[in-house]
């Protein structure tokens, strides 16, 4: 398998706004809502648009800010508000995909300063890949692991073979049917994250969407710093599952409690 790099253009980068960075501007430009251009979509406050800095070639970016609240996310949303957002999100996704225009097309989201995100104002990304496969090194096994909930239509898992490490919560889509509760149960794992996993030491995750046979799986990432094991080698490290199914109780235990 040949590790064939995306190309991150740096003379690109170096103009981007931030808000991690004090060296640059915190001029929020999702917030400059009359001046944004290319837009291809919107639903209320949400809106689709090309990035205007596309720091990686041979792909087409594209950014979907979520709400006009600076300040938001997906765990402070209400539940209406996060179910319009992840169909929103779900079917400019599937149109580029559909496009035929790329040979893969990845959606995630970047939230806090350990996330690798340079903006602060909510959003997503869905990249276009001309020649990669992005998915190359993903697994079947990468969206299985210790159960939490099932229904006909959607699943929630600790994974047991996680992409980088440690607990990775699934939130699989397996029917249509099920959109509804599998945007609910996004909403709980990130809150479970950020305020019980870990002790509430957790301030940043990322959430990378994956179209598979069964359907589609959200998987949040608690972001640390990468172990050095996965930095140096790609191998994952992962919870013994006696951690897991604690976890996946005191998960169900929150959500029943919500």
């Amino acid at each position: 398998m040949n590790n064939d790099p995306l190309i991150f253009e740096f003379a690109v980068a170096k103009n981007k706004p931030s808000s991690f960075n004090s060296e640059k501007s915190n001029i929020c430009p999702f917030c400059d809502v009359e001046n944004l251009t290319d837009i291809y979509q919107t639903n209320g406050s949400m809106i689709w648009l090309a990035n205007r800095f596309p720091t990686l070639k041979d792909t087409k970016q594209t950014v979907i800010i979520e709400s006009d609240q600076h300040n938001g996310d997906i765990s402070s949303y209400s539940q209406e508000y996060n179910r319009k957002l992840m169909k929103f999100a779900l079917n400019c996704f599937d149109e580029m995909q559909q496009s035929g225009e790329f040979r893969s097309v990845l959606w995630y989201k970047n939230f806090g300063p350990k996330s690798n995100g340079s903006l602060a104002h909510p959003h997503m990304q869905v990249v276009g890949l001309n020649k990669e496969d992005g998915y190359k090194y993903i697994h079947e096994n990468n969206f299985t692991g210790i159960h939490v909930f099932k229904t006909n239509d959607m699943e929630v898992n600790f994974a047991t073979h996680p992409v980088q490490g440690f607990q990775e919560l699934n939130i699989n889509l397996l029917e249509d049917s099920g959109l509804d509760k599998w945007a609910d149960w996004i909403q709980y794992g990130i809150r479970y994250t950020l305020k019980e996993m870990y002790g509430g030491r957790c301030d940043s995750y990322n959430l990378f969407f994956y179209s598979n046979r069964n359907g589609i799986c959200c998987k949040i990432i608690p972001r640390f710093y990468a172990p050095p094991y996965f930095v140096g080698y790609k191998l994952s490290e992962c919870n013994d599952n006696v951690t897991l199914r604690k976890e996946a109780k005191r998960l169900l235990n929150f959500v029943q409690k919500s």
